[in-house]
């Protein structure tokens, strides 16, 4: 459930909200709504928390068996800042480095050089120009032109001539002399990259500090925080020569712990009011659930979804609903009895050393769990054919959706004979239903909501309108022979009653879906949006429809491990191959589970998140509720 919330509002002195700030961070059950804060204080907190998380980067994990030794905040800034500096010369090193390596690329082609001789031939009057100029216009040199050539080949030469005699070369082929000599550039290519060497020994050998960096960037964050509320209150000045002054700032917290709050201003002789939120007020959301249904919080967590405070909490059927879909995507028992495998290692870990179980093992063995079942109703087991399986396991599966009786007809009672209905269409009729079921649960919920009011009535009006359109589903996707709307069961005219109920359950929706006190004005607001209303019931088709992605990536999984098997197997019968064989089946099947994955997140989740979501009118607007504490 989502804990109910009071809005408080608090005033203080102005000169004595830094202890109150204290005093309620002691406390730590109120929600500050202060987000925004200024000051040279703040703005260095900040910057210290950027400077350690830019040298925690740096130094990035530490190895395997090192032991963390532990500094204080300061300790931690100190050594953050030598690491930004050592950084920084590094990336100079480099740049340098790379300077060189380039200029003596450039020199290559001329072997030793050292500008420094040559200018000293300069001082004796002997001016000497280097040259690098292709073959072709070098041989097109005017005859005055007198060059000593020291190499080339048929596309460059390069030579050398004496500069201030009658002719010389296009100054464009001039070789510019480098600084100093291609020596001297490899010695200090040499020396830099013994220095990065070195500077990169220093950087990775302070992996042991990373916890206390982290533990610094913590504590700064707890001020920053602090510095946040105490420099963003609003405040006013109570008398004219503004003498007092007042700061006043609201927050959020758990409507039974009030009475704390009210305990805590009266001792220190706060002003307090407090009032249920307001949809305006953007309160933040705390669940509350049992253990079993809590388990779906690192899957919430990992998506960032958090329901509005005055949504609804769907944790319980998030759970159950993902683990359906989870079981049919992967699809196969085989699959489900690895993923349980390893879930159950951390977990008997977790209880021979008596610690606690992390939620997300515990979730991961229920999804292991839900594929065994799947696996085990529908008789797929790591991709192979029925006829390869134990009859055990074909026993145990179900009939009409089982994998043993393929593509089989088999009459109907009111279809004529032959015409019936095969493993794949009862497969596809299931997701149907299974989108028949949640949809249909989400307007019952919105129902309950609404039971004090007349707009119950759209939310009965919805739930016809999904009955009527999932027979129309069943109609025009899985075989209209066998689902006509001629079709009468029990005297009652099927396809005549699927019809009605989406008439009628438009025209409820119609007149009731925005009602706020006024029939009247209920109509006019749906008048006004009639192409979104009209829309409205394609939406409804297209939302059942969508949950036929769970049939299809099912398939496309099962067809994945079928072709892995038969690439392999052929290899099995012959002792050379065998390894190449098993290497097959593991790259194989492995990545047809990281696929399986990525599908349950893309499409398994979705139908949660958005199809079931949209129809309990949730956005998934809220924020987490965090308490101002040490």
């Amino acid at each position: 459930m989502i804990v109910p919330m009071k809005k408080v509002s608090v005033l203080v002195l102005n000169d004595k909200k830094e202890e109150a700030l204290q005093r309620l961070r002691k406390l730590g059950i109120l929600h500050m709504e202060i987000t925004e804060g200024h000051g040279e204080t703040l703005a260095a907190y900040k910057e210290q928390i950027t400077l350690l998380e830019r040298a925690v980067y740096l130094v990035g994990k530490p190895p395997k068996g090192s032991s963390p030794t532990e500094t204080d905040t300061e300790g931690a800034l100190s050594l953050a800042r030598e690491l930004n500096e050592l950084d920084e010369e590094k990336a100079r090193c480099l740049a340098r480095r790379a300077a060189l390596t380039a200029e003596l690329d450039r020199l290559s082609k001329w072997g030793e050089l050292d500008p420094d001789a040559i200018l000293a031939l300069g001082a004796d009057g002997i001016h000497l120009g280097l040259y690098e100029m292709p073959t072709v216009e070098y041989n097109a040199l005017p005859a005055d032109v007198q060059t000593v050539r020291l190499r080339g080949d048929k596309n460059t030469v390069c030579f050398l001539t004496r500069l201030g005699g009658e002719g010389e070369p296009p100054a464009s082929y001039r070789l510019t002399l480098p600084k100093s000599s291609t020596a001297q550039m490899r010695e200090e290519i040499a020396r830099l990259s013994g220095r990065v060497a070195e500077i990169e020994g220093r950087i990775s050998g302070s992996s042991c500090y990373l916890g206390s960096m982290k533990q610094a960037i913590a504590h700064l964050s707890k001020q920053v925080e602090f510095e946040v509320c105490a420099t963003g209150m609003a405040t006013e000045s109570l008398s004219p020569d503004g003498g007092v002054t007042v700061a006043y700032f609201t927050g959020f917290l758990e409507a039974e712990r009030l009475d704390e709050l009210r305990e805590l201003a009266r001792e220190c002789a706060w002003g307090l009011s407090a009032a249920d939120p307001e949809v305006e007020d953007n309160a933040p959301t705390k669940l509350k659930n049992n253990r079993l249904v809590s388990l779906v919080y690192p899957l919430t967590d990992f998506m960032g979804t958090v329901p509005g405070y005055f949504e609804h909490d769907i944790s319980g059927w998030f759970l159950l609903f993902v683990l359906i879909f989870f079981g049919i995507i992967f699809g196969d028992g085989g699959y489900g009895l690895l993923i349980t495998a390893a879930a159950a290692i951390p977990i008997v870990r977790s209880l021979v050393q008596k610690k606690t179980i992390a939620p997300t093992f515990l979730l991961v063995g229920l999804f292991g769990l839900s594929t065994i079942l799947w696996g085990t109703l529908t008789c797929t087991w790591f991709g192979l054919a029925p006829e390869q399986l134990p009859r055990l396991l074909r026993a145990l599966s179900v009939p009409v959706i089982s994998n043993v009786y393929g593509d089989k007809l088999g009459a109907l009672p009111w279809t004529a004979e032959g015409v019936g209905l095969t493993t794949d269409q009862n497969l596809q009729i299931f997701c149907f239903t299974l989108a028949l079921i949640q949809l249909t649960l989400a307007h019952v919920i919105c129902a309950g909501k609404n039971r004090k009011s007349l707009k119950i009535l759209g939310d009965i009006g919805s739930i016809l309108q999904l009955l009527g359109i999932y027979y129309l589903v069943l109609n025009l996707v899985v075989n209209s022979q066998v689902f006509g709307f001629g079709l009468v069961l029990g005297g009652i005219p099927v396809g005549t009653v699927s019809l009605a109920f989406i008439g009628v359950g438009f025209a409820l929706s119609f007149v009731f879906s925005n009602y706020e006190g006024s029939v009247k004005d209920s109509v006019l607001s749906s008048l006004t949006n009639i192409v979104s209303v009209l829309l409205g019931v394609v939406n409804v088709f297209s939302d059942i429809v969508s949950y036929i992605r769970l049939w299809a990536v099912g398939l496309a999984g099962a067809a994945i491990s079928a072709t892995v098997n038969e690439l392999a197997g052929p290899l099995l019968g012959n002792f050379l191959f065998a390894v190449l064989a098993i290497v097959l089946l593991v790259f194989g099947h492995g990545l047809n589970m990281i696929l399986n994955v990525l599908s349950v997140i893309v499409h398994g989740i979705r139908l949660n998140t958005l199809e079931f979501s949209t129809h309990l009118d949730m956005s998934w607007s809220g924020h987490k509720f965090k308490p101002f504490e040490e």
